[in-house]
C-alpha cells in the first residue's frame, strides 16, 4: 500500500480555510452529528442547484443566508440541533421563508438520512481504525522487547510448548492487522453517497449526485438508487458490527490468557499492582484482584452484545426499514470497541513479566518433549509416531517419579527407547548422545533453532517485526489520507457556499 504524500499535503492545505471559519462553516467536532451533516447537505444543494439552474439565482443568496442562520444558531450553546429532515426544515422556513423548501427538490428524508448515517459511520470507522492502530503499535513494541523472553504457550488450557513471548504477541498483532484490513474494506463500501436517489428509484430532477458526493467527502456514489436507501444502508452497520465482534473476540482471548495466571500462586505474568490495575479484596487481605482485566473482559462482552444488535434488527424486515439504522446506536457499538482497545492498551502497559519464573515453569514440565520425536524423525529417520511413543513414555515415567526434564537420567531414556522399538525394524539403541538428549529438552534452544517461516527464531522475528511496523505506518497514512480528504471536501464546500451567502449582503 502506497500513499501519495504530496496529495495528502495538498489536501491538508485545502483544509486551511477551516481555521478561520464563518458562522455557517461548522466547527469540526470530534463527533459530526446528524445536524452537522444536514447542514452540509443543504449548503451543497444550494451551491450545486444554483450553478446548474435548478434554483433561481436571484433567490439563492437569501436561501443560503437562511441555511447559514440555522447552522449558526445550532452551533450556539444550547442551540437547536435537530436530527431529522422534518425537524430541520421548519428552522429553515423560519429563517428564510417557504422558498427555502425549493432546496428539497428531488430530495427525501430517505436519501438524506441514508447519507448522514454513512457519513457518521465513516467517521466512526476512522476513529475505530485510529485506536486499533494505537493498540497494535503497543502490542508490536512489546513484542520487540520480548523476542528473547521464553514462556510457556498453552493449548486446551495445558502448557504445550515453549515460545518467545514476542512471537506470541505478534500472533495477536496479526489478528488485529486483519481487523485493520476489514476496516479498510468496509470503509470503501461505507464511503459512498446516497444523496440524490430520493426514495426508491431516483427523481425527475437532474441532480448532480457525483458533485454532491465530492462536497460531502465521499469517494463515490451508491450506484443503484434502490440499493442506496433500501439495501446498502442496512448492510453498513451489520458489516461494522462484524468488525466490532472480531476485535472484541481478539481482546477477550488475550485477556483470558493473562487471567489464567492469576490462578497460580506464582504467576509468570500479571498486572502491576495499583494504579487502577488491581484492587485488594474486601475480605481477604492477600488477594489482589485484576480489576482492569475483569473490566476489559466485561467491556468486550458488551461490545459483542451490541454488535449482535444490527443483525437481529435487520432480520426479517422488509427492505429499507429503519430498525438497524439508528446512528447513535451504531456509534455506541463502535464506541464499545474503541473502549475495549483503549483498555487493552492499558493492560499491555501494565504487564509485569517474569522471564525466570516462566523458564522455571517450562523446566518443571515437559513442554519440550515433542522436540525428541521431531529430531528422531528428522535426523534419525524414525517414524514420528514411534518417536512420539518414546517421548510419551519418557514423560509418563518422569511424572510418576516426579523427575524434571533437566534431571531425567539418560540411562532411563536409553532403556525406555529400547523397549519402545523392541520387536520392530527400528530396534536398537537410542541414537542420540546424552548431550544431544539434554539439549533437546532446553526450551531456549528449541525456540532459537526453529526453522519454520513465521517461527520465533531471531531472524524470523526480525522480519515479522519490520513487516508489522510497516503495516502500522501504512495504516496511519491511510487514516490520515481519509480524514484529510473529508476535511478538504468540506472546506471547498464552505468556500463555495460562502460566496452565495456574501451575495445576500
Amino acid at each position: 500500500m502506497k500513499f501519495a504524500l504530496g496529495a495528502i499535503a495538498l489536501a491538508a492545505a485545502l483544509c486551511a480555510p477551516l481555521i478561520a471559519t464563518p458562522a455557517f462553516a461548522q466547527a469540526q467536532p470530534e463527533r459530526r452529528d446528524e445536524f452537522f451533516w444536514l447542514g452540509e447537505m443543504n449548503k451543497a444543494t444550494a451551491v450545486i442547484n444554483t450553478e446548474q439552474g435548478l434554483l433561481d439565482k436571484s433567490m439563492a443568496p437569501r436561501i443560503a443566508a437562511g441555511v447559514a442562520k440555522v447552522i449558526a444558531d445550532g452551533n450556539q450553546p444550547g442551540g437547536k440541533r435537530p436530527s431529522t429532515v422534518i425537524t430541520f426544515e421548519p428552522l429553515l422556513i423560519a429563517a428564510a421563508g417557504e422558498d427555502v423548501t425549493l432546496l428539497h427538490a428531488g430530495r427525501s428524508s430517505q436519501d438524506m438520512h441514508a447519507t448522514y448515517r454513512s457519513a457518521i459511520l465513516r467517521d466512526d470507522m476512522l476513529r475505530l481504525a485510529d485506536q486499533l492502530n494505537r493498540t497494535s503499535k503497543t502490542l508490536v513494541a512489546l513484542a520487540g522487547k520480548h523476542v528473547g523472553t521464553i514462556v510457556p504457550n498453552y493449548t486446551n488450557g495445558v502448557a504445550a510448548q515453549p515460545n518467545s513471548y514476542g512471537h506470541y504477541l505478534l500472533g495477536h498483532a496479526a489478528g488485529l492487522d486483519r481487523d485493520a484490513q476489514r476496516i479498510r474494506e468496509a470503509y470503501a463500501r461505507i464511503d459512498r453517497s446516497s444523496m440524490g436517489t430520493t426514495v426508491l428509484n431516483g427523481t425527475s430532477w437532474p441532480l448532480d449526485r457525483a458533485r454532491m458526493a465530492e462536497y460531502l467527502g465521499f469517494a463515490a456514489i451508491v450506484d443503484n438508487a434502490y440499493d442506496a436507501g433500501q439495501i446498502s444502508s442496512v448492510d453498513e452497520p451489520v458489516e461494522a458490527a462484524a468488525i466490532v465482534t472480531s476485535i472484541a473476540l481478539h481482546a477477550g482471548a488475550f485477556i483470558e490468557d493473562v487471567m489464567t495466571q492469576y490462578a497460580q500462586s506464582r504467576p509468570w505474568i500479571l498486572l502491576q499492582e495499583g494504579g487502577g490495575n488491581t484492587y485488594v479484596s474486601s475480605a481477604m487481605p492477600q488477594k489482589r484482584n485484576p480489576g482492569l482485566l475483569n473490566a476489559t473482559r466485561s467491556d468486550a462482552s458488551t461490545a459483542v452484545t451490541l454488535a449482535m444488535g444490527p443483525a437481529i434488527q435487520a432480520h426479517n424486515i422488509t427492505p429499507g426499514m429503519s430498525d438497524p439504522k439508528e446512528s447513535r446506536t451504531n456509534s455506541a457499538m463502535i464506541d464499545s470497541a474503541v473502549k475495549v482497545l483503549r483498555n487493552w492498551d492499558r493492560i499491555m502497559g501494565s504487564l509485569v513479566i517474569n522471564p525466570e519464573r516462566a523458564l522455571e515453569e517450562l523446566n518443571s514440565d515437559w513442554t519440550a518433549s515433542q522436540e525428541l520425536a521431531d529430531v528422531l524423525m528428522r535426523k534419525y529417520r524414525l517414524p514420528f509416531r514411534v518417536g512420539h511413543h518414546f517421548a510419551s513414555e519418557v514423560v509418563d515415567y518422569a511424572k510418576a517419579k516426579d523427575i524434571k526434564p533437566l534431571d531425567f537420567p539418560y540411562a532411563e531414556a536409553q532403556r525406555i527407547y529400547a523397549d519402545a522399538v523392541k520387536g520392530s525394524k527400528y530396534e536398537g539403541a537410542l541414537p542420540m548422545s546424552e548431550r544431544e538428549f539434554r539439549g533437546l529438552l532446553d526450551p531456549v534452544a528449541i525456540v532459537k533453532e526453529r526453522a519454520t517461516v513465521g517461527g520465533p527464531q531471531p531472524s524470523e522475528m526480525d522480519r515479522m517485526l519490520k513487516s508489522a511496523n510497516q503495516k502500522l505506518a501504512q495504516q496511519d497514512a491511510w487514516i490520515q489520507e481519509k480524514r484529510t480528504r473529508i476535511g478538504a471536501s468540506l472546506a471547498r464546500l464552505d468556500a463555495d457556499f460562502g460566496k452565495l451567502v456574501q451575495n445576500a449582503k
